[in-house]
């Protein structure tokens, strides 16, 4: 058995190793996270692109994934990885494991993100870019009349005839527009046979580029399978 969790800027999902199966359990805010939330009698393995959080849950016996201990998994010295998010390792080393190389991956969360593994399981580096909410939330706080809108599954299909209907349009297309770019030039360098998306806004960019969307539990995998190569 093992415990897991990608913890995010905004919201933290543990899960639950078997041996066999991954369970995924509700979903925590990270900014609620605890240590009394960890388990006491199972192994912990955990990514994070928070460090507060790091610091707040740290205890020696977690294994915190690192480009260094997933080097076994998937070669990263080829990147500078002194900044590499971990969620951008694990997905990197689920990516190598799961799926044919070379590929990628778009994770659409808070951030979006690419993250490319060549055919000798090199890490080839990838994009950063924000996310559809996050980009609601910069006109937001930005300005002085624009409202924060929620996010909607449907892409626009016409422009706006209102201010938030406007909105809607120009950031959901263009969001679509700047993933499409990113994984046509990405996979055209690289010439990747394999594109996927995960991520909790999958759905919306599977649906608008026709790309398959991955497990739930993929950050989670990449997590597991670097633990599991520590311990061999």
């Amino acid at each position: 058995m093992l415990f897991l969790l990608n913890i995010g800027n905004t919201h933290t999902q543990p899960g639950l190793w078997n041996g066999k199966t991954l369970e995924l359990l509700p979903r925590i805010p990270t900014a609620e996270l605890r240590p009394d939330q960890l388990p006491d009698d199972l192994p912990v393995a955990a990514a994070t692109v928070v460090p507060e959080v790091r610091r707040v849950l740290d205890r020696e016996e977690i294994f915190w994934l690192t480009p260094q201990n997933a080097a076994r998994c998937v070669d990263f010295s080829y990147v500078d990885s002194s900044t590499l998010g971990t969620d951008r390792v694990a997905n990197a080393v689920a990516l190598a494991e799961f799926y044919p190389l070379p590929a990628l991956v778009v994770d659409c969360g808070t951030a979006i993100t690419i993250e490319i593994v060549d055919q000798e399981r090199i890490f080839r580096g990838g994009a950063i870019a924000p996310g559809r909410q996050l980009m609601r939330r910069a006109l937001f706080t930005g300005t002085a009349q624009l409202p924060e809108i929620p996010l909607s599954s449907e892409l626009p299909q016409h422009p706006g005839s209102n201010t938030r209907e406007t909105i809607r349009f120009g950031i959901d297309r263009g969001a679509v527009g700047l993933v499409r770019e990113l994984v046509e030039c990405s996979a055209g360098k690289y010439g990747c046979i394999t594109r996927v998306v995960t991520g909790g806004d999958a759905p919306f960019f599977s649906a608008a580029l026709g790309l398959p969307v991955t497990v739930p539990e993929f950050t989670l995998h990449g997590i597991r399978i670097a633990w599991s190569r520590c311990r061999d």
